[in-house]
């Protein structure tokens, strides 16, 4: 049990809650603790599947704007170094990996859960997408072909350059999202989908799952200084500051 995430283990699979605060926001030591713990379960021969899950609600906002804001320039660079890290770690993530998408999961949450296998998203006045662009984030090449890789790259140019986000229902026909259910079955629908998985034989699941994504993890791989140096230019520029300055004002004010 950490500090930002609960783990459960039940029949192998490894049921991770994101948890910290109402809306589950990111900074540096939540990535971390993400990133050891998706290391450790890919190290763990008794795991055999995860389902990463959010509260009610929020999957997780995506970053913490408000923490990042404060950030000098050397916490900010590993700020997205560990980020991007991140996403190369769950995009080549062997085994079996379902998102429960609780609730909102703009932006940032929209990628998390980008990089799993399969995504139960919960029935309600929610929104997931990729939002980067109105708030003057550039969306790394990388994130874009993660978007490319489930909804195609028309979907996914359209969709980032007005920073669309999508109700479940669009976000399930677009193939953002690959089902939608009622939050008090969105544990056991994530967790009947993954035991399908766990049904086959795992080695040749796991090399085609990593053989699919190929060209995906290479892109995430080759992309990653030249992507780190891009959006710390612009999240630098006054032009942003001042964008993110209003929002986290806004955001403030509402709590």
């Amino acid at each position: 049990m950490g500090a930002f995430l609960n783990t459960q283990i039940s029949d192998h699979i490894c049921y991770i809650q994101l948890d910290r605060g109402k809306s589950n926001a990111m900074h540096l030591e939540m990535i971390e603790e993400i990133s050891n713990t998706f290391q450790t379960l890919k190290d763990d021969p008794t795991i055999f599947a995860v389902v990463l899950q959010g509260k009610e609600g929020f999957f997780t906002s995506g970053l913490d704007l408000i923490t990042l804001y404060q950030y000098d320039e050397a916490q900010m660079r590993a700020f997205w170094d560990k980020f991007i890290n991140l996403i190369e770690q769950l995009v080549s993530f062997p085994k079996p990996f379902v998102t429960a998408v609780t609730g909102h999961s703009p932006a940032g949450g929209c990628v998390l859960a980008l990089c799993s296998d399969y995504r139960v998203m919960a029935a309600g006045e929610y929104i997931i997408g990729l939002n980067e662009v109105p708030v003057g984030i550039i969306v790394p090449s990388s994130i874009f072909e993660l978007y490319s890789f489930w909804i195609g790259s028309g979907n996914a140019s359209r969709f980032l350059l007005e920073g669309k986000l999508l109700n479940p229902q669009e976000a399930l026909s677009a193939g953002l999202i690959d089902e939608v259910v009622n939050f008090d079955r969105i544990q056991g629908t994530a967790t009947r989908k993954v035991k399908q998985y766990l049904q086959f034989e795992p080695n040749a699941w796991q090399a085609s799952k990593l053989n699919i994504r190929k060209h995906l993890i290479q892109q995430v791989q080759e992309t990653k200084g030249a992507a780190i140096d891009q959006v710390l230019e612009r999240w630098w520029a006054p032009s942003t500051r001042s964008i993110l300055k209003t929002i986290i004002d806004n955001l403030t004010k509402k709590s």
